[in-house]
């Protein structure tokens, strides 16, 4: 069988591209792009394999750090490694030499050059008898891998093929003439950093040659942020606001700003001393002609042109008195979401300048101050994490969640009051042990520690303290001087009295710049989204000579665990599956460089918080309307929510309260006038629980064809279909969405609401399902139309409308009714398959066969407590076999079986859930062929029961992702 996979693959990938095979079998190029990294690629193979051999010229500490998680677990296990690398040009780093060669699975050799070239970009992986390889143009370093044009070639063979076998022979002969890394090592280090210290030298001789040569550039973000700033102030706006991620350069964005405007007097303001000197250091390098000076309760330079100044000062009433009100052509204020405090709004009360700019990361509050209205809802421009990262413009980072230190096997959590574990002397050994093992860019470590509370920040620095690693505490008690004098022992090499770590508390979350950071450890509960990635991007900025910086989050039992991937993917939706979805592909759809890595333990954690989390909450919806209302300047509709990458309004629609969205607004938004009937308002009800999820656009194109022309016809539909989606052959699909727009699927349904006496449908006539004509015409229904004649219920039927195209184009969208790996109910599927009648859950439990299909569904992890009855043991064999039972009390006799043993082209889907808490929606794994059966008996309370075990092939192999997510044990 594996002969044939892999011939079959071969055909594919070398005589005709539609040749059917299974994926993991085809040869393919492997290369980086926006979708794609080599990377991902390299970390599937290590998974699986159970062996493997890396030979390239050039490995850099970056390359392996995004791997090290896999090659711990790959130690774990005692799966065994050979990594032969070169002294060529002396660029493979010696300390990534170190960190392989502390792997005890790992043997390390380096080949010498001195008579014989060395360019080799290897990587085979032997899983069984077979192997895999990846070979082309990529070393083991993080641009090779994720960022430059590279080709490479990943293929499958036996043992005995010859290119295998050709391959290993001539490693094998490599490696013979290697040497020991431990017998080279010490000289080539040398050699390494003389030639790094000759081209420190020789940079630093080139940048003095340059100095002042020419003016500082604006990056990508500053280009565009100064593009829409000057068309805001051409159009005579005198406020905006600057929405960017910690370390794009705000300060600098600001900077070019004011240098272009050219006021005479200028103020900036801030909330620390220590930030309004950086900023001035940041000015000095873009503004030449001016004065600059600080306003502060050290320093009061009031006759500057410039002044940087901070709230605290300014607000004071003998302060800001001192100047006149239109004193400041210009004013900036940082950190702009702090704005809605008194001592702001004085300010913003008595100061009349040509223009104010704001700026922040996060501008979102909870407490209903609208910031973007003290700015008239200009946005001058807005770029979150993920689209700094994927512009370049922040250090890649290397995020790590891993289990914090047990005791007594309990895990911290949040109910953890024993103070005398969270900063024990175990915990400390623990911090740093994990600190050591995941490294950092850079010569030393340069390392921040967020921690919960004081006295374990000053517990924790004392064991590092005693363990000979250099460490203070930083809070909010401590004196500018102080936190001076720390930065500059952790970031200034040449300071006498060096540090590793500050520990702090409640500072360093925002405004301050320290670009040497290269290590973060977050010994904290995730709190909030915000503090979260304020923290992270402490060690976010670029700075010279750091590759990368690591993120080491300390997972325990934290009810808001959830938030970590929240924070991490950037989704504001608070919807749980593009949560998981997150945790099973973070690292392969993370853009840049930088990677996303849990342990098996942290995963399960987040997992369990993610199920359990209630975003159902009228005070979350309350206080996400508000944020995206205050952004907008309006009342914002379901596809505002969707356009603006915001809180999904499915989750508001879900709440009992709130089945359609004019029902929110009337309880939530004093602004809303709109009225509607109850025979309104259960229509709109019926849209919004059935169609906005926009699983296909049949019905809703049928809608807009009664909404515009007052009737359609199959031919109509079918032309949209094709003209819009290039979707063929639909007659079926759409006589599927006629019977559910006529309430006919609902006829036999009970407890829905939808039935014939509770709402009247949307077509005028009586549908005979099984004798529709293609160029008949159906006509709007006069409740519909009557409906649509109200402007308010118009309004929320087109935005509902609308919303469910949006999902549908960007979620739902292929040519098959279903989209792989995407989530349905029973009833979505139902629809899909264009059954006449709606079955409730118990009537289809885990199968049904009718019409000619045969929709499976499967929850993998069974409830501990379910009865034996349904306890069926329903498993992957392989990414392309699926190992199912039926009900008990079957035989490959009996008649509703009949159509999978005597298998001809019935329609078999399957569709599987992890466990009963991701509720009611299933992942669609793809279609079935039946393999084989077999007869068994399961032994129920003393009796043994018929059962029959099927074994399906699978259309398409599960995606790893999805296949570790249902077979990994999260509960070990």
């Amino acid at each position: 069988m594996i002969d044939e996979n892999i011939l079959n693959g071969a055909k594919t990938a070398f005589i005709d591209e539609d040749s059917p095979s299974l994926n993991d079998f085809k040869p393919k190029l492997l290369f980086n792009s926006s979708q794609t990294k080599v990377r991902n690629e390299l970390i599937d193979q290590l998974r699986c394999c159970d062996e493997f051999i890396i030979s390239t010229a050039f490995i850099t500490l970056g390359g392996i750090t995004p791997l090290l998680e896999e090659l711990k677990n790959l130690e774990s296990k005692n799966i065994q490694g050979k990594i032969l690398t070169t002294d060529y040009l002396s660029f493979t780093e010696p300390k990534a030499l170190k960190k392989l060669n502390s792997f005890k699975n790992i043997e390390v050799k380096m080949f010498t050059t001195e008579n014989e070239g060395f360019h080799t970009k290897g990587y085979i992986f032997r899983k069984n008898n077979n192997y895999s390889a990846i070979v082309g143009s990529s070393n083991l370093t993080s641009s090779a891998l994720v960022e430059n044009k590279e080709w490479n070639v990943g293929f499958t063979t036996t043992e005995s093929g010859e290119i295998i076998i050709d391959l290993l022979d001539e490693f094998n002969d490599l490696w013979d003439k290697s040497k020991d890394l431990a017998d080279i090592l010490p000289a080539y280090e040398k050699i390494y950093h003389d030639n790094l210290n000759f081209k420190a030298l020789r940079e630093t001789t080139d940048e003095l040659k340059k100095k002042n040569i020419k003016d500082l550039a604006p990056n990508s973000m500053q280009e565009q942020f100064l593009t829409n700033i000057r068309k805001l102030i051409k159009n005579d706006e005198k406020r905006a606001i600057l929405v960017s991620a910690t370390g794009t350069g705000k300060t600098y964005a600001s900077a070019f700003a004011v240098r272009d405007f050219n006021p005479k007097r200028f103020l900036f303001i801030v909330h620390r001393e220590q930030i309004a000197k950086q900023s001035i250091s940041a000015y000095e390098n873009v503004i030449k002609d001016k004065s600059l000076g600080l306003l502060t309760g050290n320093k009061k330079e009031y006759d500057k042109d410039y002044i940087f100044a901070t709230i605290q000062t300014l607000s004071k009433d003998d302060v800001y008195t001192q100047f006149e009100k239109d004193e400041f052509d210009y004013i900036v204020i940082d950190e702009v979401h702090k704005a809605g405090a008194p001592s702001y709004l004085k300010i913003f009360n008595y100061f009349e300048p040509k223009f104010y700019l704001g700026m922040t990361a996060s501008p979102e509050r909870t407490d209903d101050f609208d910031i973007y209205e003290l700015f008239n809802h200009n946005i001058a421009h807005e770029i979150r994490l993920q689209d700094a990262l994927d512009e370049d413009l922040l250090c890649p980072f290397h995020y790590f969640g891993i289990r914090d230190v047990t005791f007594d096997n309990e895990e911290i959590n949040d109910n953890f009051t024993d103070f005398n574990y969270l900063a024990s002397s175990k915990r400390a050994d623990y911090l740093l042990e994990k600190s050591e093992f995941y490294g950092y860019s850079g010569d030393r470590i340069k390392a921040l520690v967020f921690c919960s509370r004081k006295k374990e920040a000053k517990e924790l620095s004392k064991e590092f303290n005693r363990r000979g690693h250099p460490s203070c505490v930083l809070t909010g008690d401590d004196s500018q001087e102080k936190r001076l004098d720390a930065i500059d022992r952790l970031t200034n090499d040449s300071n006498p009295n060096k540090l590793e770590y500050i520990f702090t508390v409640d500072i360093f979350n925002e405004g301050v710049d320290i670009p040497e950071i290269n290590q973060v450890l977050l010994v904290r509960p995730t709190q909030s989204p915000i503090i979260f990635i304020q923290q992270l991007g402490r060690g976010l900025r670029k700075f010279k000579n750091k590759e990368f910086v690591v993120i080491l989050d300390f997972i325990a039992n934290y009810k808001n665990n959830y938030m970590i991937p929240l924070a991490l993917s950037g989704d504001r939706s608070y919807d749980k599956d593009n949560l998981r979805h997150y945790l099973m592909e973070g690292n392969k759809i993370i853009p840049g460089v930088s990677s996303v890595n849990f342990d098996e333990v942290s995963k399960k954690k987040i997992y369990e918080s993610i199920n359990s989390a209630s975003f159902n909450r009228k005070a979350l919806f309350k206080e996400k309307y508000k944020n995206l209302k205050f952004k907008l300047g309006k009342i914002p509709l379901l596809c505002d929510f969707y356009n603006n990458a915001d809180f999904s309004p499915e989750i508001i629609l879900k709440h009992k309260d709130f089945p359609c969205y004019p029902l929110f607004l009337s309880e939530i938004e004093e602004d809303y006038v709109g009225e509607l009937s109850d025979s309104e308002l259960v229509s709109l009800k019926l849209i919004s629980k059935k169609l906005i999820k926009g699983i296909r656009p049949h019905e809703l194109i049928i809608l807009n064809c009664l909404r515009y022309n007052r009737y359609f016809t199959i031919e109509m539909i079918e032309k949209c279909l094709f003209d819009l989606y290039g979707l063929k052959d639909q007659k079926d699909s759409i006589k599927g969405a006629i019977n559910f727009l006529s309430l006919d699927f609902y006829r036999k349904e009970k407890g829905e609401g939808y039935q014939a006496n509770t709402i009247q449908n949307f077509i005028g006539e009586d549908i005979d399902y099984n004798n529709i004509f293609f160029t008949e015409d159906f006509k709007v229904s006069p409740h519909f139309a009557k409906c649509l004649a109200n402007p308010t219920y118009l309004e929320h039927f087109e935005d509902a409308i609308n919303y469910a195209f949006l999902k549908y184009d960007n979620v739902y969208r292929d040519e098959n009714p279903f989209k792989l790996y995407e989530k349905y109910s029973r009833e979505d599927v139902l629809r899909l398959l264009n059954w006449k009648y709606f079955m409730n859950g118990q009537n289809i439990g885990g199968y049904k066969i009718k019409y000619n299909t045969c929709p499976i569904f499967v929850t993998y992890n069974k409830a501990e407590d379910i009865s034996q009855t349904i306890n069926y043991d329903d498993q992957f064999i392989s990414k392309e076999l699926f190992s199912w039972m039926s009900r008990d009390n079957r035989k490959t006799s009996s008649p509703e079986l009949e159509p999978l043993i005597n298998y001809n082209g019935l329609d078999v889907e399957l569709f599987i859930q992890k466990n009963n808490d991701e509720g009611i929606e299933f992942y669609y794994i793809g279609k079935l062929t039946p393999l084989n059966y077999k007869q068994l008996y399961r032994n129920i309370e003393g009796k043994d029961k018929p059962i029959v075990n099927f074994k399906f092939k699978i259309e398409t192999p599960v995606k790893d992702e999805i296949y570790d997510y249902f077979t990994a044990d999260l509960n070990s």
